[in-house]
């Protein structure tokens, strides 16, 4: 299971206690990617926080994880579950790689092809 944490500080809990915090989060985050229990992990520029990719086998292991974080009692946190897309072949619908974004409709809809406008 995938799933995407936003990870964000409380700028009013700013400290050296919570420097200290941020400081150890490379350290935490190292045998958690070694192991593919994050997937991948990320800065959002101009923000005080994260975003990180958990791969785990239960809600229960990410629960657990986060707060394990060392910044846990000092961030806001938005959690998303993640579904992997499904390729054109999964889904039954071949993507015509000639016209970009037309699928079956746009081809055979003819209210939706190219040419003059068209009175109702």
């Amino acid at each position: 299971m995938k799933f995407l944490v936003l990870w964000k500080l409380d700028l009013s809990l700013l400290s050296p206690h919570v420097a200290a915090a941020v400081a150890r989060m490379a350290a935490y985050a190292r045998p958690l990617e070694r192991s593919g229990q994050v997937a991948a992990r990320y800065h959002i520029v101009g923000a005080h926080g994260g975003a990180w990719v958990y791969d785990v086998a239960s809600n229960a292991e990410l629960e657990r994880l986060i707060a394990l974080m060392p910044v846990y009692n000092f961030a806001h946190y938005t959690i998303y579950p993640l579904a992997d897309m499904p390729d054109g072949d999964e889904t039954g619908v071949a993507a015509d790689p000639g016209e970009p974004g037309s699928g079956p409709r746009n081809r055979t809809d003819p209210a939706l092809q190219p040419g003059p406008a068209r009175n109702p």
